[in-house]
């Protein structure tokens, strides 16, 4: 029996486990904190090992190592096997080595990944039940495969470069990377490298499978210059180009995907993401009219410029999801009346100067957590509070009507928060406490 090592009891390490116990190895399961799950997981065979990494791991031979992409290859534990010249292997990499029947659209970028994942994923689902979205923002691919292992079905994945780096095997039908903007330096050490585990996503790709460019994105022009398989050019701007608008209208070659007119999301991010989800739909055999109803009438992402409630005239709006500059800069062209702006959270080292020519309609900043001093020399108005809480409740209490409150942090949410999504949902629970109070 092989043995195989799982480093990180989070969601996707516990889903790991439990597919690889399932086909037969020997799963031993690691993580620096408690794994809750430990009990059961013990009595379905898998060997658990919290609240740190006993040296006595080291020591055994594996077949593979499967390592949660959040953890850096400088943790000592995981240097240990890095420096033997062990692949560091995903979840994603697991799931997808034995189905290839699995026709996958997967979706990478800096922002927009995940509305675009939900989108198609939506769209798919017209063709099969069984169809749908998976990866960062879904279910974890192994979950899935335990109830539809061997199944011929189309998925939509999010990947991000943390993901893509191992996953040394991953081969989509159709791939796109949304945009290329600077993020993740501290797990990557710089920009480029960051961009170059990005182009990971089409590097099996061949003259079968699609590849979407965005060629109003200059960064993508420079680094995907070397993709082997069918390249659709897509723009916002040229309609010289197959993914195109033309009078209002997204097409895709000839095929109109839907009238921006008819739209319901605000932006013109979010019609990128419509049109990049419907041209991938539509290359993975979704009819033309199955996506123009669909994309027409979908209403939008929780936690991505999510709206809350109206509390005495004052709209509040979760961009818990906003964990960049760029996301941040889009949820801020969404609006143009006086915002009153919450940011800060965990430093990914990218800095902030570039949200300042876009913060014209920022009222006040709330600034919190490790990064707030640094967001002081950006505005006239910046107040500086030790968590989100402190900083909501000060734009309640500032906020007049008609006027926004928006949570777009601009940072990840390590510092105070497991995830983006924990923080939105307890700004939309303190946000509905406004209403009751």
């Amino acid at each position: 029996m092989s043995n195989a090592l799982v480093i990180g009891g989070a969601l996707s390490g516990i889903s790991t486990a439990k597919y690889l116990n399932r086909k037969g190895y020997t799963v031993y399961l690691t993580d620096a904190r408690e794994i809750k799950e430990k009990k059961e997981l013990e009595e379905i065979g898998i060997r658990v090992f919290d609240n740190g990494h006993p040296d006595l791991l080291k020591d055994l031979d594996y077949e593979m190592i499967i390592k949660n992409p959040g953890i850096k290859y400088n943790v000592p534990f995981v240097k240990h096997f890095v420096d033997k010249g062990m692949m560091m292997l995903n979840e994603t990499e697991i799931a997808m080595a034995d189905q290839p029947q699995v026709k996958l659209g997967a979706i990478t970028g800096t922002n927009g990944k995940t509305t675009t994942t939900i989108m198609l994923g939506t769209l798919l689902h017209t063709l099969n039940p069984d169809n749908g979205y998976v990866g960062n923002m879904g279910i974890p691919l192994c979950d899935y495969f335990l109830d539809h292992d061997g199944e011929e079905v189309s998925l939509a994945i999010e990947i991000a470069a943390l993901q893509l780096i191992g996953c040394p095997s991953f081969h989509p039908f159709v791939s796109v990377i949304m945009n290329l903007t600077p993020d993740h330096v501290d797990y990557f050490g710089s920009v480029d490298a960051y961009y170059r585990a990005k182009t990971l996503i089409y590097k099996n790709q061949d003259e079968k499978d699609y590849f979407i460019r965005n060629v109003d994105d200059e960064n993508i022009l420079k680094y995907c210059t070397d993709v082997k398989c069918n390249v659709i050019d897509f723009s916002l701007e040229k309609e010289d180009v197959p993914l195109h608008i033309h009078e209002r209208k997204a097409y895709y070659n000839d095929v109109e995907l839907f009238d921006l007119d008819r739209f319901k999301l605000p932006g013109m991010h979010n019609v990128e993401n419509a049109m990049i989800a419907g041209c991938m739909a539509y290359l993975m055999g979704v009819k033309a009219e199955d996506i123009k109803e669909v994309l027409e009438n979908f209403k939008g992402v929780e936690h991505r410029i999510e709206y809350v409630e109206t509390v005495n005239g004052v709209r509040y709006y979760n961009d818990s999801k906003g964990t960049n500059v760029d996301s941040t800069i889009m949820a801020l062209k969404s609006f143009d009346c006086p915002v009153h702006l919450l940011v800060g959270g965990y430093d990914k080292k990218t800095g902030f100067e570039g949200l300042r020519p876009f913060l014209k309609n920022v009222k006040t900043m709330y600034a919190y957590g490790n990064t707030r001093d640094q967001f002081v020399p950006l505005h006239d108005d910046v107040r500086l509070y030790d968590n989100m809480f402190e900083a909501l409740q000060a734009a309640h209490d500032n906020a007049l009507p008609s006027e926004v409150v928006l949570l777009s942090p601009a940072c990840a949410s390590w510092d105070q928060f497991p995830n983006y999504e924990v923080r939105g949902k307890q700004f939309k629970e303190m946000v509905r406490g406004f209403k009751k109070g």
